[in-house]
């Protein structure tokens, strides 16, 4: 698989919503390098999505378009601190 450019998938994690904002790069910055292959490239589709389709997922207020994404949201949802 192609190499994941690192530059640009930070600067992808920048949403133009808080909520995301507060999910997204914290999961990226703490959690990205543990993530097996498939999971980085569910993420780096994950995040090709518009911010409201994302938040949708993210909030469980639609299903993910792929199993992999609605797993890979499970996890994210498992690491936001309340």
């Amino acid at each position: 698989m192609a190499e994941i450019n690192r530059f640009k998938l930070e600067w992808e994690c920048r949403r133009g919503m808080r909520e995301l904002d507060k999910m997204i790069m914290p999961f990226y910055q703490n959690h990205f390098d543990k993530l097996t292959e498939n999971q980085q490239h569910a993420f780096v589709e994950m995040l090709a999505s518009p911010d409201p389709e994302l938040f949708r997922w993210v909030m469980l207020q639609a299903p993910a378009p792929t199993p992999e994404i609605a797993e890979l949201i499970k996890l994210i949802r498992s690491t936001v601190e309340c």
